[in-house]
């Protein structure tokens, strides 16, 4: 009997602790898309749980801005997150399946590197970066937001671990016997074991090209070219005469919609990602 109340109180701990949590992520979510729906009147006067009259409004003040190009924005946040996720998932997991596959003599020290970059911010090498790609006439261009996506050390240690529990290498013995060549084996056999953490870390990488706001402040200037992080500070930077709160609620609001797509598309693969994998050799 004190077994069994002692299992309820323990579950009823756990599920408080979980509503809880559920509370303190989704309430934040709830307030954003309530703000979304108020003026910039309502706004001022405080907080409220009720949802405004000005849903439509906002959604018309951001889209019909001529100083704000909110569709382009986007659309250029789309193009570089996407081409951020394919190549850094691709490439981390083309040169974790190198290291993991392949006995060589600086193997060690070359992991060794990889792991030293991981802890070194980004901002140390900003000034260098920007020097770099200014000399290499890319500044004020996108593609110095995704060329760099081709070496994540934080990415190429996640598929590295899966590899080391999901991949035998009986396996790439086998398809090398059978006349596989390293490309094909991995395009067609490593790839498809790895999709579980392919899928989690694209999220990732998506969500963090997304939300990036220092790497584009640093290198864009023409407003075409712009992504979402930087139009929603233009936002919030702009004159205290012409500054519309509900703009920037609805912009915000706007602007979580393709993360939460991506993140409903992919997150099936989250737990198979997690765990690893059960395969061992």
């Amino acid at each position: 009997m004190k077994r069994n109340k002692s299992h309820y109180a323990e579950s009823a701990l756990v599920h408080g602790v979980l509503l809880l949590l559920a509370f303190m992520c989704l309430f934040f979510f709830y307030i954003l898309l309530i703000n979304a729906t108020r003026s910039h009147a309502d706004l001022q006067k405080g907080f409220s749980a009720l949802p405004g009259k000005d849903l439509i409004n906002n959604f018309k003040n951001v889209a019909n801005d001529g100083t704000f190009p909110m569709l382009r924005g986007i659309l250029n946040s789309l193009f570089v997150s996407a081409s951020c996720a394919a190549i850094c998932t691709y490439f981390s997991s083309l040169t974790a399946y190198g290291l993991y596959a392949y006995d060589f003599k600086i193997k060690k020290a070359a992991f060794t590197f990889i792991m030293a970059i991981l802890v070194m911010p980004t901002q140390v090498t900003a000034m260098g970066f920007l020097r770099l790609i200014t000399k290499m006439g890319m500044y004020d261009s996108l593609l110095p937001l995704i060329l760099p996506s081709v070496a994540s050390p934080a990415v190429f240690y996640f598929m590295y671990s899966y590899l080391q529990s999901s991949l035998p290498l009986s396996l790439v013995e086998a398809a090398r016997i059978d006349g596989s060549g390293e490309f094909h084996t991995f395009n067609r056999i490593v790839l498809p074991i790895m999709k579980p953490a392919i899928a989690v870390q694209a999220i990732f990488t998506f969500v963090g090209s997304w939300n990036n706001y220092f790497v584009p402040a640093l290198v864009i200037q023409s407003k075409n070219k712009m992504t979402v992080p930087i139009l929603i500070a233009t936002l919030r930077g702009a004159d205290y005469m012409n500054f519309d709160m509900g703009k920037v609620y609805m912009m915000i609001a706007v602007a979580i919609v393709p993360i939460i797509v991506v993140y409903l598309f992919l997150s099936k693969y989250i737990i198979a990602g997690v765990t690893l994998g059960g395969v061992k050799e």
